[in-house]
């Protein structure tokens, strides 16, 4: 198996992307990382001779964080990212990561790995772990800022198949991300999404609160790039205070240091569950070929965890999963 990585893509690049390809080259002998970007600069975090399972693509240009995504696409087409996605959707690599600018990610995603047949816009899907000690999938959050009803059903069929044939979750639900749990509730966008999704051939238990998410009050959250982006780093900033919070009481006097010794273990796998560096990245769902992005604050761990995460995502085939069911589902609507 190959995965494409954008090497100069994310906050820590390349430093990170670099190790974390080396990780997950030593732990997944059977994956070969491609490391796309600058040879020189890539090398120079290359400790010693480079893996059998490694490999470089020298690009010679980089698609920065504040770039406007659909300019820097077309005109930085030897960018890691650009580059990157485009193995992937030449089919030269099984899946393409980075940990780069989002917006160009889905450009570059929409351009050279296209869209699965009947998808109008692909999705970023991320983890939220909850309290059932399973995971909400979210779509979408932060592919596309602005959405249509009728991209949000996408959105419900395909995290719904996701969870189902990846994560295992039997006939999961679906809740649609609201300011109450009455119909009636929320703007334009929700209010019409909510008919369409109580219709579809989907477990949808209907509006979910967002401070119900971590509850474990539906499998599938549904909602727009802009309110899913926000969600998921109010999230990451809450857990991240959290922890800083506990580390400075734990430390603060002899008494606290002997308790926080014995509450090691349980405090070890909170932070296990709570951390998004254990889930590896997020998938773009309804691309043609397997296109993950990380996080942009990734390091070695996380972007490690990204290229195990794509390796599951192309064992179990995911995209022809989805593609198959969605095909079904529109021949049988005809």
């Amino acid at each position: 198996m190959r995965i494409a990585l954008d090497a100069m893509g994310g906050d820590l690049a390349p430093r990170s992307t670099v190790c974390g390809a080396l990780a997950a080259a030593k732990e997944n002998s059977a994956i070969t990382v491609v490391l796309v970007g600058d040879e020189q600069a890539i090398r120079s975090h290359m400790p010693g001779e480079m893996p059998a399972n490694i490999e470089i693509v020298h690009t010679t240009e980089i698609i920065e964080a504040d770039d406007e995504p659909v300019r820097a696409v077309r005109r930085k087409k030897d960018s890691s990212l650009v580059v990157a996605v485009s193995m992937s959707g030449d089919k030269k690599v099984d899946a393409a990561i980075s940990a780069g600018n989002t917006g160009a990610l889905m450009t570059a995603g929409l351009l050279y790995a296209k869209r699965m047949e009947g998808i109008e816009r692909p999705a970023l899907a991320a983890y939220i772990p909850n309290r059932k000690g399973r995971v909400t999938l979210t779509l979408d959050v932060g592919a596309n800022m602005d959405a249509k009803p009728a991209h949000l059903v996408q959105y419900a069929v395909m995290g719904s198949l996701y969870a189902e044939k990846v994560l295992g979750f039997e006939r999961p639900t679906v809740g649609l991300l609201n300011v109450g749990t009455e119909e009636a509730k929320g703007n334009d966008l929700t209010k019409t999404v909510f008919p369409l999704l109580k219709e579809a051939d989907l477990n949808f238990v209907g509006n979910v609160e967002a401070r119900d998410v971590m509850e474990g009050a539906c499998d599938v959250l549904v909602c727009d790039g802009f309110v899913g982006n926000v969600l998921l780093k109010s999230i990451e900033g809450a857990a991240s205070t959290i922890f800083s919070v506990l580390k400075q009481e734990f430390t603060s006097s002899l008494i606290n240091k002997v308790g926080a010794a014995i509450l090691k273990p349980a405090l070890v796998r909170f932070k296990k569950n709570m951390d998004y560096a254990e889930y590896g990245g997020a998938p773009l769902l309804g691309l043609g070929s397997p296109v993950i992005k990380a996080h942009g604050s990734s390091g070695e761990k996380a972007i490690k965890n990204a290229i195990l995460s794509a390796a599951r995502f192309v064992n179990h085939d995911v995209n022809t999963v989805i593609q198959q069911a969605l095909l079904t589902s529109m021949k049988e609507s005809e």
